[in-house]
This record gives C-alpha cells, sequence and structure tokens, in this order.
C-alpha cells in the first residue's frame, strides 16, 4: 500500500504554506507536515544558515530528498518549500497528487514578509529579487496544480475555504 499526501501545497516563501496548511489538516481531520520544518529539525540549523554555510546547491539537495521522504511517507496535509518545484524529479514525483499553488503578487509579499534579510534569496533588491524568483517559478508552480488559490486580501481562513471548494474536498 502506497501512503501519499491528500494535499500538497506550493508556493513562494511568506505566501501561507504552513498557515494554511495547518488549517486544511485541522478541516480535513489529518496530520500537517511542512519540508522545511524536516529540513531544520534534520540539519540542526536554519535553512538560512545552510544557504550561508553551504549554499543554494547543497541546500537543494538536501531539500530534495525531504521532499522524497515526506512524499513516500505521510498522507496528510504537506507543505513544500517555495524553491522545491525547481527540481524535475520533485515535479514529477507531484504528478497526479492534489497539489495547491497558493500565489500571491508582489505587493502582497511586501506586506506578509516585509522581503526581508531573514530571506536568503532575498538579501539584495527584495522586491526586484522576488519578482525574478516569481517569474522564474510561476509556470513551474501552475504546470504542477491540481488548483491555484490567490491569497491576495484575503484571511487564511478564506484560502483554506477556497482550496477545499477547489479540490472538492469534504471535511472530516
Amino acid at each position: 500500500m502506497t501512503v501519499a499526501p491528500v494535499v500538497v501545497l506550493v508556493g513562494p516563501m511568506g505566501v501561507g504554506k504552513s498557515t494554511v496548511g495547518r488549517l486544511l489538516a485541522e478541516r480535513l481531520g489529518v496530520g500537517y507536515r511542512d519540508t522545511d520544518d524536516d529540513i531544520v529539525a534534520e540539519q540542526g540549523r536554519t535553512i538560512a544558515e545552510i544557504f550561508v554555510d553551504e549554499g543554494e546547491t547543497a541546500f537543494r539537495a538536501i531539500e530534495k530528498q525531504a521532499v522524497q521522504r515526506a512524499l513516500a511517507g505521510h498522507d496528510g496535509v504537506l507543505a513544500l518549500g517555495g524553491g522545491s518545484i525547481l527540481d524535475a524529479d520533485t515535479r514529477a514525483l507531484l504528478a497526479g497528487l492534489r497539489v495547491v499553488y497558493l500565489s500571491m503578487d508582489v505587493e502582497e509579499a511586501v506586506k506578509r514578509t516585509g522581503l526581508n534579510a531573514a530571506r536568503p534569496l532575498l538579501a539584495v533588491n527584495p522586491r526586484k529579487q522576488w519578482r525574478e524568483l516569481m517569474e522564474a517559478r510561476r509556470h513551474l508552480y501552475e504546470s504542477i496544480a491540481t488548483a491555484v488559490v490567490a491569497t491576495d486580501g484575503r484571511t487564511p481562513e478564506e484560502v483554506t475555504q477556497v482550496a477545499l471548494d477547489a479540490l472538492e474536498l469534504k471535511e472530516a
């Protein structure tokens, strides 16, 4: 018997994957897991520290393994790190799963994250960096998504309901 998440959340940093993921899990009566949390627990340091100490390439390799383990071993709601979809093998593993792409525009990103330097990929000229990241990633998010849910101007509860409706999932 294979295990697969009931819902996988993807999207840019700060879009609300963790918050919405917990709400979705609660409403569906299943567990919640976040691969970024898995990485921090396994590595004993923050993602920013991994980026600084080892670089993005090393982080992406760690992330790929964490995502593979989570996809194979979690049957609840799973939130993936913002850049996890850059890996073609990861995108292939998501095929056939319920994947919700939580989207937001740059103004919403500014409000939510402040686009601060604690985000290693946004350390210099954060608005420009965020736009460039999204230009590079948007089509990847969309290519794997079962549903796209805009989070701009919505509460986490509203986003959760829109995701449930889009996936036609019933609450527990």
